[in-house]
C-alpha cells in the first residue's frame, strides 16, 4: 500500500475525531452553558412578581428536580401543599409561585428574585379572599424554611438519579440524552452544590431561627461575598415594605440607613440574591442602553419600586375618631414619621429609640468598608455604605400593613405597639395571613395562627421588644383615635 492512501486515512479519521469532537462539545455546551433570555414580562409589576434579576446560574434549582422534591420528600415540609406550605404564593395564569423565575441555562433553573421577600398576603376576614400585595412585607413567607427545605432533601440519600427521574417521568418526558445528563451530571451537581449551600449557612443554626417574614440579610453576604469574618451577630430583621423607595433617594434604607442609593440598593440586595457579578455588568449596560432600557432587569425593578404606591386601607374607617387621631398624631408621631419633617428617615441613635441592638451590631463599618470597594472593576460600583448608631424613623404609609411591628418584628400589633413593654406579648405566632382590624395587625393567636404560623419568642437573642415607647403613656382613648387615624396613612 502506498503512502498516500494511508495519509488520506489518517486525514480522514482525525477529521472525523475532530467533528465528532466538535459534536460533543456542542452537546454539553447545550445541555450545561447555553443561556436562553428570560422571559419578558410588558409590565414592571410581573417583572418583579416574576422575573429574572440573574439568581439562576449560581443558585437555581433546575427546574423539573425542584418541581418533584416535595412530592418525593414532603415529610421536610411544615405541611400539606407542596412549597405553599413555607408561604409561597401563587396567581392564577402563573406557573411558578411569586418570587420565583424560571431561565435556561443549559437546562430550565428556577431561582428566587425580590418578590420571593417582598410580596404581601392579608386577608381581611376568615372567608374573604386573599389579597396579594407586591412590594409589601412577605409577612407568610419563610426564606430560611425555604432554603432548609432544600439542604433536607440534598442530605437524604433517596437524593439520587433513580428517585428523582422515575418521579420526573410521571409528568414529564425527558429525551434520551436529558436523562443521561441528568444521571451523570445535573442530579449530583444539584446534590453537591445544594450541599455546599447547606455547608455556607450552617452557622444560622447557632441563631435564633429568622422564621415567616424575616430574614438576615446580611451576614450571608458579610460572610461571603465580603469576606468578614463569622463572628456570632444576629441580623435578624423583619422584612421592609418596598412602596414609595423613590421618595427616600439620598436619605435612608434598610432598617439602620446603612446606605442612601436606591440603586446600590437595589443592586447589592441582587446580590445578597445571589446573583452573579458577571450578569450585573451586562444588566447594568443594558440599564445606561437607552435603546434596550426596558431590557434591563434591575433598572425595572428601580423604576417599579420608586413609582409603587402603598396599598389603601381596605375597611372601613370611623371619621370622627380619626380625627380626633390625627390630632394626637401631629403632636406625637409627626416629628419622626411625616414626610420633610426634622427627623423623618433619619437614623435615631440606640440610646433613644431602646429597639434590641443586635440588628446594629451586625453590620460593622469594616463590612461597610468592604463593600464599598465590592464593585471595583465593574461599570457598576458602590460608595453610599455605612455604619451608623440607631434605627431609621421610617415613614408610616401603609403602615396597616406592616406587621409585626418594629425593626425585627416582635411587636404583634399597633395597639401592643402603644404598650409598655411589661404589657406586649413576649410569645406570639407570625406567619398567619388574617388581618386583625381592631388592633391593627395580624392574628397571632389560636389554633388557625399556631398551625400556619412559627412561635415568636422574645426572650431569644435578637428578639427583644423593648424600646420604641412612644405613645405608650396615652390614655385607652387616645390610643384607639391613634390607631384609627394611623389606618388612613
Amino acid at each position: 500500500m502506498s503512502d498516500r492512501p494511508r495519509g488520506r486515512l489518517g486525514r480522514l479519521i482525525v477529521a472525523a475525531v475532530a467533528a465528532i469532537g466538535l459534536v460533543i462539545a456542542l452537546v454539553v455546551w447545550n445541555m450545561f452553558y447555553r443561556e436562553g433570555e428570560a422571559p419578558y414580562f410588558e409590565s414592571d409589576e410581573d417583572h418583579f412578581l416574576y422575573g429574572s434579576i440573574g439568581t439562576e446560574a449560581q443558585n437555581g434549582v433546575p427546574y423539573w428536580i425542584w418541581l418533584v422534591l416535595p412530592r418525593i420528600f414532603p415529610e421536610f415540609l411544615p405541611g400539606p401543599g407542596g412549597y405553599a406550605a413555607l408561604g409561597l404564593l401563587s396567581s392564577d395564569g402563573h406557573e411558578l409561585p411569586i418570587g420565583l423565575s424560571r431561565v435556561t441555562i443549559g437546562v430550565p433553573r428556577v431561582a428566587i428574585n425580590c418578590a420571593f421577600c417582598h410580596t404581601t398576603s392579608v386577608r381581611t376576614a376568615p372567608d374573604a379572599p386573599r389579597m396579594l400585595v407586591a412590594g409589601g412585607p412577605a409577612n407568610q413567607t419563610s426564606t430560611q424554611g425555604y432554603l432548609r427545605f432544600l439542604f433536607a432533601c440534598a442530605s437524604d440519600p433517596r437524593f439520587t438519579a433513580d428517585v428523582i427521574l422515575a418521579e420526573i417521568a410521571r409528568n414529564h418526558r425527558l429525551s434520551t440524552a436529558e436523562r443521561l445528563a441528568y444521571r451523570l451530571v445535573i442530579i449530583p451537581r444539584t446534590r453537591s452544590h445544594l450541599l455546599e449551600l447547606k455547608d455556607r449557612y450552617a452557622w444560622t443554626d447557632r441563631t435564633p431561627d429568622w422564621g415567616p417574614g424575616r430574614v438576615d440579610p446580611f451576614n450571608p453576604v458579610k460572610f461571603r461575598e465580603l469576606g468578614q469574618a463569622m463572628d456570632g451577630t444576629i441580623g435578624n430583621s423583619d422584612t421592609m415594605p418596598l412602596w414609595s423607595a423613590g421618595a427616600r433617594d439620598g436619605r435612608a434604607y434598610h432598617w439602620d440607613g446603612l446606605n442612601t442609593s436606591l440603586q446600590e440598593v437595589v443592586l447589592s440586595s441582587a446580590i445578597g440574591d445571589g446573583t452573579a457579578a458577571g450578569w450585573l455588568d451586562r444588566d447594568f449596560s443594558r440599564w445606561n442602553a437607552a435603546a434596550s432600557r426596558d431590557r434591563a432587569s434591575l433598572r425595572r425593578v428601580q423604576n417599579y419600586l420608586s413609582q409603587r404606591q402603598p396599598p389603601k386601607y381596605p375597611l372601613a374607617v370611623d371619621a370622627t375618631l380619626a380625627a380626633n387621631g390625627a390630632a394626637i398624631y401631629k403632636a406625637q408621631c409627626v416629628e419622626c414619621h411625616d414626610a420633610g419633617a426634622k427627623r423623618a428617615g433619619a437614623v435615631i441613635p440606640a440610646e433613644e429609640v431602646g429597639t434590641d441592638p443586635s440588628r446594629l451590631a451586625m453590620w460593622t463599618a469594616n463590612a461597610a468598608t468592604a463593600y464599598n470597594a465590592y464593585g471595583q472593576g465593574h461599570p457598576w460600583k458602590f460608595s453610599a455604605f455605612r455604619k451608623t448608631n440607631g434605627y431609621v424613623a421610617v415613614s408610616l404609609d401603609g403602615i396597616w400593613l406592616r406587621a409585626p411591628y418594629l425593626h425585627n418584628g416582635s411587636v404583634p400589633t399597633l395597639a401592643d405597639l402603644l404598650e409598655p413593654v411589661g404589657a406586649r406579648p413576649r410569645r406570639f405566632w407570625r406567619g398567619f395571613d388574617l388581618f386583625d382590624s381592631v388592633r391593627v395587625g395580624f392574628v397571632t393567636t389560636g389554633a388557625e395562627a399556631e398551625r400556619s404560623g412559627t412561635l415568636y419568642d422574645t426572650s431569644r437573642p435578637g428578639n427583644g421588644n423593648a424600646g420604641h415607647l412612644y405613645g405608650t403613656t396615652l390614655t385607652p382613648e387616645s390610643k384607639r383615635a391613634l390607631i384609627e387615624y394611623l389606618k388612613t396613612r
